[in-house]
């Protein structure tokens, strides 16, 4: 028995090795983890037959860029789910005192889960079940394996108190986008109880443009984690060879999609189909990119035609500094005057961001971008840096809130170059003014959306939406701080720049 356990133990060490497997069916597997998981896991596949888990498109490219953080957006029926138990799976029976976790949206999700991994045991060789990896207990939601100390569960995102008092080494988290009730603290308390060096993904089809996935996907460069997105052609079934001989001619974006992904005409005739069938929710459970497959909640303030526009037009940065904070497109030229638009914040950690919106003052063209954690204090001295970068540029902060200590430190510390409005410092946003802010933005950028460079502020532009009580807004789970900021540079541009 203790040399099952330590034969067990040695794999368990080895998981991450290379190696090059001589089963030409096996080729496809680059570590010693791949090899176990193909050699020994069997699975369902559609056609309803047992087989071995032989690494698909998507599969084989999470295992190539996976690291101990991952977010994962992908199209419908990727195998990702199957393929992060398989892996979890593995981990739990060769590395004792394993505590593995997978977290699905809703029960029925959770049990299907499950069968996967109860499939897993029970097709491994019977003296591996009846020696080290005995179970004592297995019932729709836990596996425990007592020789080993390691345990496998599967919980709901129903539960609140899922992992609360564990130490979770694998963590997976299914379907996030729909996770109900309050998502992000349950996704906080799982993430609390896993350590450093433990593994951790979140993967999702999309599910809107707002909530705790989508937000999450957008500030995985911010948090750690290594994203992976994987389209529906990823899938060797989506595919319609009946149709493709009367496939020509093809439209302008068929043609780019064959350019970008090298898609077959099989592949397009599957697509046809499926966009006629599913019209606008194609977009969403069948994604071709990562921005679009996010659809709009609500009616979106902003075209998205436009938005698509801009993203198409925007370049990459020229510089990125401050740890990811300070973002500069264009830099600036001594015979140019610039505007910068502010939306303070209180500046802890959990709360909204703060962000300022530099724009050319002539054209309102997007030349850098100021968004993080910053206290009022804080903030006005990164305002004046930047401003003093920007040839003295002209600050336009919005008053309320926190803006009035941002505004008295701007005076205190001497510069000159506020806007003034009634009298007063600042910009107010009101009742009154922010509609017509909101719509000056829309405007300019129906009409020239090549002059916004940031995606993240194009990615707010998709999920601002009007409200059933008029007013406008993001969707729940999601930021305007970017929206807001540009809207103010903008209206103060549009008001003269007036400046004390």
């Amino acid at each position: 028995m203790s040399n099952d356990i330590a034969l067990l133990q040695r794999l368990g060490m080895s998981l991450e090795v290379k190696i090059k497997a001589e089963d030409v069916k096996l080729s496809e597997c680059k570590s010693v983890r791949d090899f176990l998981i193909a050699s020994v896991l069997r699975v369902r596949n559609k056609k309803r037959g047992l087989v071995r888990l032989l690494p698909n498109r998507a599969q084989r490219e999470f295992a190539r860029a996976s690291t101990h953080r991952n977010i994962v957006l992908k199209a419908r029926q990727m195998g990702i789910t199957t393929y992060v138990a398989a892996r979890f799976f593995v981990q739990t029976i060769t590395r004792p005192g394993t505590m593995t976790v997978q977290v699905a949206h809703d029960q029925e999700s959770a049990e299907e889960i499950f069968k996967i991994v109860h499939r897993f045991w029970e097709n491994l060789p019977d003296a591996m079940k009846r020696g080290a990896l005995i179970r004592s207990r297995a019932n729709v939601r836990q596996m425990v394996f007592p020789r080993l100390d390691s345990e496998y569960r599967v919980a709901t995102a129903a539960d609140i108190n899922a992992g609360r008092g564990l130490t979770i080494h694998n963590l997976h988290c299914s379907e996030v986008a729909r996770w109900l009730r309050d998502p992000a603290e349950v996704l906080a308390s799982l993430r609390a109880a896993v350590p450093v060096d433990g593994d951790i993904v979140l993967e999702s089809t999309p599910n809107g443009a707002g909530g705790i996935f989508y937000e999450e996907w957008q500030h995985a460069s911010e948090t750690g984690y290594t994203q992976h997105f994987f389209p529906w052609w990823y899938d060797e079934e989506y595919r319609d060879q009946l149709r493709s001989s009367n496939l020509r001619p093809l439209t302008p974006e068929e043609e780019d999609l064959v350019r970008r992904a090298d898609l077959t005409d099989a592949q397009l005739a599957w697509r046809r189909t499926n966009r006629a069938q599913l019209r606008k929710l194609a977009t969403q459970e069948y994604a071709e990119d990562a921005v679009s497959c996010f659809l709009a909640s609500g009616e979106c303030v902003f075209e998205l035609e436009a938005i698509d526009r801009a993203l198409e037009a925007a370049t990459g940065p020229t510089l990125v500094r401050d740890n990811g904070r300070l973002t500069i497109w264009l830099l600036p030229r001594h015979e140019r005057h610039y505007i910068i638009g502010v939306d303070p914040a209180g500046g802890g950690t959990e709360g909204d961001y703060a962000c300022a919106e530099v724009i050319d003052r002539q054209t309102a063209m997007q030349c850098a971008e100021l968004h993080g954690h910053y206290s009022p204090r804080d903030l006005a001295m990164k305002l004046i840096e930047l401003a003093r970068t920007y040839n003295e540029a002209l600050l336009v902060v919005e008053r309320n809130n926190h803006g009035h200590g941002v505004l008295a430190t701007l005076r205190a510390a001497g510069y000159e170059k506020v806007f003034r409005d009634g009298g007063q410092d600042g910009w107010l946003t009101s009742a009154v003014t922010k509609p017509a802010m909101i719509e000056n933005l829309a405007a300019i950028l129906s009409i020239k959306p090549q002059l916004f460079q940031s995606e993240r502020l194009l990615a707010e532009c998709r999920t601002f939406i009007r409200r059933t009580d008029g007013g406008s807004g993001s969707t729940s789970g999601s930021h305007d701080d970017r929206v807001m900021a540009m809207s103010i540079a903008l209206a103060g541009r549009a008001a003269g720049a007036g400046e004390r």
